[in-house]
């Protein structure tokens, strides 16, 4: 039988993009996304179509723990938890209401907890299994006017560090990947003069790719079962 492979956020842009290298490489799949039901529709019909494996869907809101649990309903196993989903928030911090500050909290960093000790059980029974967590690069350096964000992926960096060391015993890795400048829809909040501006800054010059993460993705959970507790920054040297 094909493992079996969670991805979340996975409707377009980074989460699209892992999902495809994932069933690619032969991976059952579940993916979810919060409202883009029709997008995420389409990934799963390319993925059957294409790769002839099977992709399951879920629409909901992962920064509830009852979503997470309504999610791993359908559950039967999984092998790999890709925690994706995430959103940003650009404003001066005396400006940001206090239910945005929980909301950027509860999708960045809660869901992860919540979707992992549902997955972890599936994954002690075979003393295997993989957590990669999709992180930033403002998570270890932080951002002006991204202090929500930043706290978020910076909580989620500690989150994998500690877990990992937790899980360890059962072999069970757990990684995350800190991304720079990936150029997706969240980045389309810059005009095209800001992004040759920051562009500047990166010695590979160039935006990395969804592809690029998702490669990297992949990679961390094909390969060395001895590297646990990183967060490998995907920057093309700018940090």
């Amino acid at each position: 039988m094909n493992r079996h492979a969670i991805v979340t956020g996975a409707s377009r842009g980074i989460g699209r993009a892992i999902a495809l290298a994932f069933a690619e490489a032969g991976y059952d799949l579940t993916i979810t996304c919060l409202n883009k039901t029709e997008l995420l529709n389409e990934t799963a019909a390319l993925i059957r179509d294409k790769y002839c494996v099977s992709c399951n869907t879920f629409t909901g809101d992962l920064a509830y723990a009852a979503q997470a649990d309504s999610l791993f309903k359908d559950v039967e196993d999984v092998d790999i938890l890709i925690n994706n989903a995430g959103i940003s928030y650009i404003g001066l911090t005396q400006d940001m209401l206090p239910s945005e500050w929980d909301r950027v909290i509860a999708t960045n960093l809660s869901s992860a907890f919540y979707l992992s000790r549902l997955a972890i059980p599936f994954m002690l029974s075979k003393k295997r299994g993989k957590i990669i967590n999709i992180s930033s690069v403002w998570g270890e350096h932080g951002a002006s006017t991204e202090v929500a964000y930043s706290a978020s992926k910076g909580g989620l960096n500690a989150f994998t560090r500690a877990l990992a060391r937790e899980l360890a015993p059962s072999n069970i890795q757990v990684n995350a990947i800190a991304c720079g400048m990936i150029d997706t829809d969240m980045n389309n909040m810059f005009n095209k003069e800001e992004k040759a501006s920051i562009i500047s800054d990166i010695p590979s010059d160039r935006m990395g790719t969804p592809e690029d993460v998702a490669r990297l993705t992949l990679q961390l959970c094909t390969g060395n079962d001895y590297l646990t507790g990183q967060v490998i920054t995907l920057d093309g040297g700018w940090m």
